[in-house]
């Protein structure tokens, strides 16, 4: 799996302290394993962000990505709470 980060992302996990950052490469961790893992609640986002997945540190933390092929690469957009994503 080939996974990228978008700008925008990485300025938005530099804002986070360094236990929430540790946190998030552990999550990504897990999920290049296996992106289906039920402990990130990967699942399919809609209206505004329809087309986008989101993933779960297992708080309130969410790392939007969209994914091609089959997971083959995956790209991520934005990292950051519920309710700052999803206004």
């Amino acid at each position: 799996m080939d996974i990228i980060f978008h700008k925008d992302f990485d300025k938005s996990l530099e804002k986070f302290p360094p236990k929430t950052r540790k946190k998030v490469r552990k999550v990504l961790d897990t999920f290049h394993d296996n992106p289906h893992n039920p402990q990130l609640d990967n699942h399919a986002l809609h209206g505004y962000l329809q087309g986008f997945r989101s993933i779960s540190e297992g708080g309130d933390l969410r790392l939007i990505f969209l994914q091609e092929d089959n997971y083959d690469r995956v790209k991520f957009y934005l990292v950051g709470s519920h309710s700052q994503l999803y206004e």
